[in-house]
């Protein structure tokens, strides 16, 4: 699909918005509980305990927008591809795909 056309539709992600958010707030959450734990002077392999905890959380995040990102949009693209006979449609929803997980692993 075209920016065009996915602006109309939504994003992948667009059904399962509220658990996105859900549980950002919950990570939210957390980070501050961080904070508080620094402020508090915790012992500091509690404090790297929560930090993997935060950093989990996110990673799982990542992972279902990624997951969403190609269920969507790359299968949308491909489709468009296919139908209008344009590889560069579906070349660029999958270079940022590439894109996105070269940046999580970095």
């Amino acid at each position: 699909m075209s920016e065009q056309t996915d602006e109309h539709l939504g994003h992948g992600y667009t059904s399962d918005k509220e658990a996105y958010q859900r549980r950002l707030k919950r990570i939210e959450g957390q980070v501050r509980g961080i904070a508080r734990m620094i402020d508090e002077d915790q012992y500091c392999i509690d404090v790297l305990t929560q930090i993997s905890a935060v950093t989990k959380a996110l990673h799982a995040v990542s992972i279902g927008l990624l997951e969403e990102h190609i269920a969507h949009c790359v299968v949308g693209a491909a489709n468009e591809s296919r139908n209008t006979g344009n590889p560069a449609i579906v070349g660029e929803k999958v270079k940022e795909a590439s894109e996105a997980i070269g940046r999580l692993l970095r």
